[in-house]
């Protein structure tokens, strides 16, 4: 099988996910449910999409659940490999490691835990067309200042990579997304932790490669923390994210088989309901998503929250911004405002938990 592009994709898959804890604890962060699939599937559609067929993932934590859930690939239309991190490598090792999989020339490595718009064919032309050495996707934000910053000159050349300052000299950051000459992966030291930013990137621009910059402003999000989590998924079922995966229609929410709804519920803004999920009579289910088997009793507010499968919320409790773990049990008439995150199997009783006092 060949790449109608010509190049491979390298989908960085290792990391452990602790921004996103408890969620993490069961699952690596590509694999947790994102508008009613693993969030991988999104990116592998938009790489399928692409014309991208051969894909390698580099894998280091619960690795085996990457092939036990996408096993070969055939069934997405690719032909996937998997290769196995003795320990993390961070970016630059990573992008090594995975060096005898390679097949072609050039390859498109991606970082699993960004949800982008970006026009992956545009990007592979002109890396070609500057004849780069790598090209990095490079977004356009309002708030650079909490990135690094990567300012390019007239010719779309690279001229530096910036640490997080509080006035950058442009909106221009590293997106996650990059396309590597093969000798350049070669060059990468093997078998020790590497960064891009740090190391490897530095080291191109000193030895007078070519690192070129693709400069998109299109949907862009890194989807390492709980609250931009469920904007994503929220924003894949709206259809504001670019997908191909979406197990239904775009719209206010997505409903999985065996969900069921009050009629007099509302859920709205972009929610995900998993399979086997209840919403009881007067509750309101907003821009959140539930995993298989949670459960939101009748009046309950949730918006902008996470319920980790088998998860509890009693009648009448609010939740805004929380992060339940599985089968983790909330009772009636508690509140949990914006950061609070309960671990797996922890019961809060009936009222236990408030941040105001109207209760």
């Amino acid at each position: 099988m060949t790449s109608t592009l010509g190049v491979d994709a390298v989908v960085l898959v290792g990391g452990k996910g602790t921004r996103l804890r408890p969620l993490t604890l069961s699952a690596p962060k590509p694999m947790l449910p994102t508008a009613g699939v693993p969030f991988l599937s999104h990116l592998l559609s938009r790489i399928r999409a692409a014309g991208i067929t051969h894909v390698v993932l580099g894998t280091s934590y619960q690795a085996e659940v990457f092939e036990e859930y996408f096993g070969d690939g055939a069934a997405l239309g690719l032909e996937i490999e998997y290769v196995v991190e003795a320990e993390p490598l961070d970016t630059g090792g990573a992008i090594r490691n995975v060096l005898d999989h390679l097949r072609a020339e050039h390859a498109v490595v991606f970082n699993g835990d960004i949800l982008s718009g970006a026009d992956l064919p545009a990007l592979v032309a002109t890396h070609r067309e500057a004849d780069a050495d790598v090209t990095l996707h490079l977004q356009r934000v309002a708030d650079p200042s909490r990135f690094g910053s990567v300012p390019t000159d007239a010719d779309g050349r690279v001229t530096a990579f910036l640490e997080k300052t509080p006035n950058p000299p442009t909106d221009q950051i590293n997106a996650g997304c990059y396309v590597f000459r093969r000798s350049v992966v070669e060059s990468i030291p093997a078998g020790r932790r590497v960064s891009v930013e740090r190391e490897t990137f530095p080291g191109l621009l000193e030895s007078g490669a070519h690192v070129h910059g693709f400069v998109d402003s299109s949907y862009w999000l890194d989807v390492g923390t709980p609250d931009a989590f469920v904007r994503g998924s929220a924003d894949l079922v709206r259809g504001l994210a670019p997908t191909s995966a979406l197990p239904g229609p775009v719209g206010e929410c997505l409903l999985l088989d065996g969900a069921s709804v009050s009629a007099e519920a509302i859920v709205d803004g972009g929610a995900t309901l998993g399979r086997g999920t209840v919403v009881g009579a007067g509750a309101r289910v907003s821009g959140s998503v539930l995993f298989e088997g949670a459960t939101v009793g009748a009046g309950a507010d949730v918006r902008d929250s996470v319920l980790g499968a088998g998860a509890e919320v009693g009648a009448g409790t609010v939740l805004h911004g929380v992060v339940l773990g599985d089968r983790a049990s909330v009772g009636a008439g508690c509140e949990l405002l914006t950061g609070a995150r309960v671990w797996p199997e922890v019961t809060l009783p009936d009222g236990a938990l408030r941040f105001s006092s109207d209760a």
